[in-house]
């Protein structure tokens, strides 16, 4: 839209708990696309002037903006609900304290959905909603399941995930993890001359085959991995990824063609990430 756009985060890449390969990706696209980052950095001063909010970081420099968005995270809204009046338990942060099927220390009194601080996310309060439905009215005992959710950071282009990243798949492995990893030009790319590759990655359990966790930065990725969460869930091995034909010409067909192992980790390594 011709806005020039600073990105100031306080580590040495941006979206922490993400894959780092897969930020990193992300940090780069950014770039290309113009965005300033600055790593690293945090904002000790605004001051509102003739010219626009002038922003000091931490390390000196001096910007000059029309508008400042603090990403800051959220915090459940409970104050407003009245619920010690009740006895309702809270932690720290103010979440309704909930058992796994979202009953609160009040049996008459169940909770679902951010206020409870679980994965704060519009379909995984969906997901409580249902199993709560089910449980109260349904007659069936349901319980939330919170592995392998997918999640979508909607960037351009945008970054898409399910399962364990790297970093927490040989943070918990037992044995060996396979990371298998794809780089490619997207077709719609090679129209426009935009030098912006899509990158994929999988994570794999040496020992047992199973796929541990998928990334993808690149057009559609959402719409792919939603697809690949479903193979999670149902447990799907490497080798069942490679058995089943791709779509061609797609981006999604690199999912079932990656053959060759980009790097083999011993679970004992157990790297610590500080990015």
């Amino acid at each position: 839209m011709g806005s020039t756009v600073d990105l100031v985060f306080r580590k040495e890449l941006p979206l922490r708990g993400f894959d780092d390969e897969m930020r990193a990706v992300v940090a780069r696209n950014l770039e290309g696309r113009g965005v300033n980052l600055h790593p690293r950095t945090n904002l000790t001063q605004l001051t509102k002037t003739d010219d626009g909010i002038k922003v000091l970081t931490d390390h000196g420099e001096e910007l000059i903006a029309d508008v400042v968005l603090f990403a800051t995270g959220g915090a459940p809204n409970s104050k407003r609900l009245n619920l010690e009046v009740v006895g309702v338990e809270l932690d720290n942060a103010g979440a309704i304290k909930v058992d796994d099927y979202s009953r609160t220390n009040i049996p008459s009194i169940w909770a679902v959905g951010d206020v409870t601080n679980r994965i704060n996310l519009t379909p995984v309060a969906l997901m409580e909603a249902s199993c709560f439905a089910k449980t109260v009215f349904g007659g069936q005992s349901c319980e939330p399941d919170y592995n392998d959710v997918p999640f979508a950071v909607f960037s351009i282009p945008p970054l898409s995930v399910v399962g364990l990243s790297e970093e927490e798949a040989i943070e918990q492995a037992n044995g060996d993890v396979l990371v298998f990893t794809s780089s490619f030009n997207p077709m719609k790319n090679t129209i426009s001359g935009r030098q912006e590759k899509t990158v994929m990655k999988i994570v794999v359990d040496a020992a047992t085959d199973k796929v541990l966790g998928a990334s993808m930065c690149g057009p559609d990725a959402p719409e792919i991995i939603q697809g690949i969460a479903v193979a999670l869930k149902c447990g799907a091995t490497k080798a069942q990824f490679d058995s089943t034909v791709g779509i061609h010409p797609s981006a999604a067909e690199e999912f079932v063609t990656m053959q060759s192992v980009t790097r083999r980790v011993t679970g004992t390594a157990k790297p610590k990430t500080n990015l």
